[in-house]
């Protein structure tokens, strides 16, 4: 239909008709969904493309040309191979820098197009990759298994899943001193790794050495207290004792750290003036620390009262 409308164009000697035919074919291409804009875009990709298959051709036909020339005058096998190989490299570059003096412009275009899509995609998807980064991190550090003791901020927990987005715990608590679970699951994206410590209560997998506190006032007898707690732990953990120990020396030889101490210990410790308290330090099977704990506790201050006693007045005080 554009041709036949050209043709009559060209047939044409009147102005009005001119100007008639000339709105018709504007008409028609708009319906089409063409523009001029969109003929002068096709025209410089055709130059472009044109262009590149002239250069691919030319490049072909120095090839050959070269090819058949070094056959015919270098005699020497090694020294053809050479200017063979040289020369396919050497136009081999020529095609290249040709194709990026054709296409320069169109691929700078593309280029930001690329850098403003990627862009783009970051900022929508920036807790989606700190999630992923967060699991590259715990993972090449090691920072802990299923079946671990955890806290991460506020968050404590015995991880029972994790993947590429998040990790997953069964709270324990309350607090951070107690050792019973409360029954909650938590979700822990990932994207926290990257920027907050990962405290790991299991890092000594099968036996550990758990720490707790009894705080007294100092006019209580906390003397005789630490003597009883320091035999009620050893009595508790004697069962285990060697076994803690064994282990601790296989743990110290594989991962290069100085043996410790497993026995129990009681030491003091003033938080403030008026105040004592006694850490009493155990070793313990990981998963029964609350029950050693508790046990301990219960067999002490079920036989013991270490409150401050009143002594009675003396007669000159009395008199006074």
């Amino acid at each position: 239909m554009f041709n036949f409308l050209k043709r009559i164009h060209r047939n044409r000697d009147t102005g009005g008709e001119h100007l008639f035919l000339t709105e018709i074919q504007e008409e028609m291409l708009k319906e089409l969904g063409i523009n001029v804009e969109n003929f002068s875009i096709s025209g410089s990709l055709l130059i472009m493309l044109i262009s590149t298959a002239v250069l691919i051709l030319t490049i072909i036909i120095l090839r050959a040309l070269i090819g058949r020339y070094v056959r015919k005058n270098v005699s020497s096998t090694d020294l053809r191979r050479k200017w063979l190989v040289q020369s396919r490299n050497g136009l081999l570059l020529l095609l290249l820098l040709g194709l990026i003096s054709i296409w320069g412009e169109e691929l700078r275009t593309l280029a930001l197009s690329v850098v403003a899509i990627a862009v783009a995609f970051v900022v929508a998807t920036k807790e989606l990759i700190l999630c992923v980064t967060g699991s590259i991190l715990k993972t090449g550090a090691g920072s802990f298994n299923l079946g671990d003791r955890i806290q991460v901020k506020d968050f404590r927990g015995d991880v029972i899943d994790q993947n590429l987005l998040a990790t997953t715990i069964l709270e324990v608590g309350p607090g951070k001193i107690t050792h019973q679970r409360t029954g909650r699951m938590t979700v822990i994206p990932n994207a926290l790794f990257v920027s907050e410590p990962v405290i790991n209560e299991s890092y000594t997998n099968d036996y550990i050495l758990h720490v707790f506190t009894i705080p007294f006032k100092r006019e209580d007898d906390w003397r005789r207290a630490q003597q009883v707690f320091l035999e009620a732990a050893k009595r508790h953990c004697k069962p285990f004792l060697e076994d803690v120990r064994k282990h601790m020396k296989e743990l110290s030889d594989e991962r290069g750290l100085d043996v410790p101490s497993v026995d129990p210990r009681v030491t003091i410790q003033v938080p403030t003036a008026g105040e004592i308290d006694l850490i009493i330090r155990i070793p313990t099977k990981s998963k029964e620390r609350s029950f050693i704990e508790q046990s301990i506790l219960s067999e002490v201050f079920s036989k013991h009262d270490f409150s401050a006693t009143i002594n009675p007045p003396s007669e000159k005080e009395a008199d006074q």
